[in-house]
């Protein structure tokens, strides 16, 4: 069963009935198919980007036919209540350092189906944030779990067609950061599906903005955000 059955079962209501987690329950009452979460950690800065949520969540309702939940949640990652979500968002500039709780949760979420994009504000792969948050990954994942992806793997085509692979942040494209366009994205896979999907491309920045800006965008920037989303619920 991948995410999108599990969440078609939940929202019949007997997907409820076989599993007592009350997040799940209380999605399934209302028939969302996709809620954002955001998850807060106790090292650096996770409330990064205000408004990027609600510019996602615009999206997925004007593209796709999900039910999707209006709200930004925010969770703590050391909440068991986070082993119910479709789908997590992490992010900030500083240091990634989870406690034992915190660990012990992404993994066993990471592991048991879940999807979290985790985003670089930085924008800089020898940033703080990048490589405290690579070595909690090697930490738990092993040191070569976070590798690469191809630019065409389905990420590039599970909703919009992206034939150059990820594309690039106004951030990149001005000099920010580390000054470089990073033609890749990572990930990590666990028994060939993607459960980490890792940026340091600043996505998050790019996404944040006064909703009443975007009719001045050549093209929709947020369109990538979708597909990140719909890989994630059907993979």
């Amino acid at each position: 069963m991948n995410r999108a059955q599990f969440l078609r079962l939940m929202a019949s209501g007997l997907g409820a009935a076989l599993l007592a987690g009350p997040l799940r329950a209380a999605r399934a009452a209302a028939g969302y198919d996709f809620w954002f979460t955001r998850l807060k950690y106790d090292s650096g800065d996770w409330d990064v980007d205000a408004r990027m949520p609600s510019n996602v969540i615009t999206s997925l309702i004007d593209y796709t036919t999900l039910r999707v939940d209006p709200k930004e949640h925010v969770l703590a990652l050391s909440d068991p209540k986070v082993l119910d979500a479709p789908f997590c968002y992490l992010a900030g500039h500083k240091l990634v350092e989870f406690n034992p709780d915190e660990r012990r949760i992404f993994e066993r979420y990471v592991r048991n189906g879940g999807f979290v994009f985790v985003d670089d504000c930085n924008h800089d792969i020898d940033g703080l944030f990048a490589k405290s948050f690579e070595a909690q990954m090697a930490s738990i994942f092993g040191p070569r779990a976070l590798k690469k992806l191809p630019n065409r793997h389905p990420v590039y085509h599970s909703f919009f067609r992206f034939p150059d692979g990820p594309p690039a942040t106004s951030f990149e494209l001005n000099g920010w950061g580390d000054d470089l366009v990073h033609d890749y994205l990572k990930g990590i896979e666990i028994d060939g599906r993607l459960g980490v999907l890792y940026s340091n491309k600043d996505y998050g920045c790019e996404w944040d903005y006064d909703w009443r800006n975007k009719r001045f965008l050549a093209e929709d920037n947020t369109r990538f955000a979708v597909n990140i989303v719909m890989y994630a619920l059907n993979n």
